[in-house]
């Protein structure tokens, strides 16, 4: 799409990241703030992304290495370098908003094929998120499966469940158990 790009998430984009992230989440009592979302991106930096659509600020996806069936509490910043373990490791969307101005447009499923490629990039074997609020319908059709054994944080809420999506070199790669 013109006019559209994706690119790696800069200091000076605190300011519109924090208050977007604010206006998704509030009021549904999920929102980390911004020094809890920066501990995120300082654990990985090389998978945290702007969208840029007519040159503004457009959204933000945040994704850092995390174990396998586990995931960030939302109530606690990142301790320390999350890291990887080696291969065989899984890298987890944390957090993914699309603008008001830009919903709509397949901004988000843009934003996951570039995480995607990234992660293969760096031979990530899957990808994790908590999908939210109901949000699971959104994420099954782009290849993410329930885990239903995997325990959430409280701070989640009651509606989260965590997916898992397997990355391969390829679109038939191997499956994930």
């Amino acid at each position: 799409m013109t006019g559209t790009r994706i690119r790696l998430l800069r200091e000076a984009d605190w300011d519109d990241v924090a208050a977007l992230e604010e206006r998704a989440y509030a009021a549904s009592g999920l929102s980390e703030g911004r020094e809890v979302l920066r501990s995120r991106h300082r654990a990985s930096p090389s998978t945290c992304f702007v969208l840029e659509r007519a040159g503004g600020f457009a959204g933000y996806l945040l994704a850092l290495p995390y174990p396998l069936l586990h995931c960030p509490d939302l109530s606690l910043a990142e301790g320390g370098s999350v890291g990887r373990s080696g291969p065989g490791t899984n890298l987890h969307a944390h957090d993914l908003v699309v603008a008001e101005h830009a919903r709509g447009r397949g901004m988000g499923p843009r934003m996951l094929r570039h995480l995607e490629e990234t992660g293969r990039a760096a031979r990530y074997l899957s990808l994790s998120l908590v999908a939210v609020r109901g949000s699971e319908p959104l994420w099954s059709p782009l290849g993410y499966r329930v885990r239903p054994e995997v325990g959430l944080p409280a701070s989640y809420g009651t509606e989260a469940v965590y997916m898992v999506k397997p990355l391969g070199p390829a679109v038939n790669g191997p499956a994930l158990d």
